[in-house]
């Protein structure tokens, strides 16, 4: 049984609900049973014989009572974490283009991606389930496992990246506080591990950081990035007019110029550059229905993305190229990470008051990195931090949404999200960026893969069922579902499109792996996400004009309107008896026979409610 009333955990009720967790937790190990049941989410008690489990807590649709984002939270979100580009134009000029060449591309190119990133929301904020469930509707209950590994194994690996790239600010924050003693500590480990004892000091410090976010759900994590909003802006601003001031803004010949080249060859040079924008935020694109879930409308989280991702995208990159540049004109050196800059800073003014203001930048820098990492190649020139996100939102969230999905019996997003910052230990990022290149460029390019994704979703959603999700239907994995069984619970047409988006850029991808391709494949590369995107979109549309989905039955035979089945009613049977109706808890605490119960489940403190419709435990 599901509880639907939860709130944000007050302070007098901390010690409260610890007391009976641990109460639950002696009860818990008298015996094995006991111990086993106290393992399984909320809710999986009431499946004990089902072979596959395919609901939890978070696989729901958002209760409408946990409908708590608003236009000002979305703005906030996508605002703050598309903040930490700070070397996204540095990519750029290495792919070819000047500096204001490459400004406007970056604006653009993120113009582009919010509308991608608006399409791909929609469904989320309409229905209120997350990723995981909108791929089975496209891709099928068993083939949506596919899509869903995918991204987890990305995102963990991201997680632990973006782990590793933060911790470099709390490095800047150690030495701002304790200076020489600090980084006088000794090295007791070898070379090759391309981490140092102080790096680890500080990726456990910001490890342990991380911990609590992940024991909070999205719905109680708006706060953080207002924080983030109250936080970030004034660290770059400052930053920049540091770097401004301190070079009295000669920029000579550091700001960087175009490369040479022919109409064709800067044709290529643009295109490349939009795409690396739109690869930048491919995680992003994908994601959205795990954000857009929490809505309180369709259009909150659409319109503040379509302005804030690009301002503040375009800020914090214009930022970027002209601080770096000036200073490195001005000190003659080639530092385009912030971390690099800030510990340079500290060494050449080797003050108090200095180091203050560089602990603070950077404990802002290191907040704003509780984030995303979407490694972005240009012709050689590798950044490890040419990203938009939040570990938070982009990486943690996800993992966690995929988890629950992967496992739902004995995992639900909290756990997920904990489990995921525990494997960035075996991760092992340090050793990622200092060696394997080569598995640094497949990062930068896999944005391709998650691109055939979204293209199906997308044609789906707006073309082959105008709307139209039948939710009740996305959480029963038997052949009894005649919606979204498909083949043997694997709809093959979403699988064509996935391969044919993939197929035409992938030799160029190859290409960025060291393998020799040809001219064409190489250009085919450069347009790798555009590509992959369209191909996979025309793919999807002609296959359900071949051979039409259930779904795509349903809505032409009962002339379904565009998101009709958003307005209507439904329930979903969980077995034993009980139901989630589309409007809980409101829909069910108006029907006879409803009765409150007081949960004493394990993982839930005594106060918790639950609803239960006593119905006949029969299928209907």
């Amino acid at each position: 049984m599901f509880d639907t009333t939860r709130r944000t955990l007050a302070p007098r009720n901390v010690k409260k609900v610890l007391s009976t967790k641990k109460t639950n937790f002696q009860e818990a190990i008298k015996s094995k049973h006991a111990f086993a049941m106290y393992l399984r989410t909320p809710g999986a008690k009431e499946d004990p014989d089902g072979k596959w489990s395919w609901v939890n807590e978070d696989l729901l649709p958002t209760p409408r009572d946990k409908w708590s984002w608003g236009y000002i939270n979305y703005f906030n979100l996508y605002f703050s974490w598309s903040m930490d580009n700070w070397t996204l134009g540095s990519t750029m000029v290495g792919i070819g283009l000047n500096w204001w060449q490459a400004i406007l591309v970056i604006f653009g190119s993120q113009c582009i991606s919010s509308i991608f990133q608006a399409i791909n929301s929609r469904s989320g904020a309409t229905y209120h389930v997350g990723y995981p469930i909108v791929a089975r509707s496209v891709f099928g209950m068993y083939g949506s496992y596919y899509v869903v590994v995918a991204r987890a194994v990305m995102a963990c690996v991201y997680y632990a990246i973006k782990l590793y790239i933060g911790s470099s600010f709390v490095v800047n924050m150690l030495t701002a506080v304790f200076g020489h003693h600090f980084t006088d500590i000794p090295n007791h480990l070898p070379l090759s591990t391309g981490f140092t004892t102080q790096q680890m000091l500080a990726f456990f410090l910001y490890w342990l950081i991380h911990i609590p976010f992940t024991l909070l759900r999205p719905n109680q994590l708006a706060w953080v990035f207002t924080l983030k909003m109250c936080t970030i802006p004034p660290a770059y601003i400052g930053l920049f007019i540091f770097c401004m001031v301190n070079t009295h803004a000669k920029m000579g010949h550091a700001l960087p110029m175009a490369a040479s080249a022919s109409k064709a060859q800067f044709s290529w040079f643009i295109m490349y550059a939009i795409n690396s924008g739109l690869g930048n935020t491919a995680n992003t694109i994908t994601n959205q229905p795990d954000y857009s879930r929490w809505s309180k409308t369709k259009w909150a989280v659409i319109i503040p993305q379509v302005i804030a991702n690009p301002l503040s995208v375009t800020i914090s990159s214009t930022f970027g190229i002209l601080a770096t540049s000036a200073i490195n004109n001005a000190w003659g050196l080639q530092l385009w990470n912030q971390w690099d800059l800030l510990a340079e800073i500290m060494i050449r003014y080797p003050r108090s008051d200095v180091r203050f203001a560089v602990f603070l930048c950077a404990a802002a820098q290191a907040l704003l990195v509780l984030g995303k990492s979407s490694l972005q190649q240009g012709y050689g020139r590798e950044k490890t931090n040419d990203e938009t996100g939040t570990n938070v939102a982009a990486n943690m969230i996800p993992f966690g949404s995929d988890s629950a999905m992967l496992l739902p019996r004995y995992i639900n997003m909290t756990r997920g999200q904990f489990l995921g910052l525990c494997l960035a230990w075996v991760v092992n990022p340090w050793k990622i960026l200092y060696s394997a290149e080569a598995f640094t460029n497949f990062l930068s390019g896999y944005g391709l893969f998650m691109a055939a994704v979204v293209g199906p979703m997308v044609a789906d959603y707006y073309f082959i069922t105008r709307g139209n999700m039948a939710v009740e239907y996305l959480y029963d994995g038997t052949k009894a579902n005649q919606r979204y069984f498909y083949l043997k619970g694997i709809n093959v047409r979403g699988f064509i499109a996935y391969v044919a988006g993939i197929a035409f850029p992938f030799a160029g991808f190859c290409g960025t792996l060291g393998a020799s391709v040809s001219k064409t494949a190489t250009e085919m590369g450069y347009i790798g996400w555009l590509l992959s995107f369209a191909v996979s979109f025309v793919v999807y549309l002609v296959c359900c004009l071949i051979s039409p989905t259930p779904m795509q039955k349903r809505v032409k035979d009962e002339g379904l309107q565009w998101e009709e089945l958003s307005r209507r009613e439904y329930e979903i049977d969980f077995g034993g008896g009980e139901r989630f109706g589309k409007n809980e808890p409101d829909s069910l605490n108006n029907k006879e026979g409803v009765v409150e119960v007081v949960s004493v489940d394990s993982n839930l403190d005594t106060n918790s409610r639950e609803i239960m419709e006593e119905r006949p435990s029969k299928l209907e």
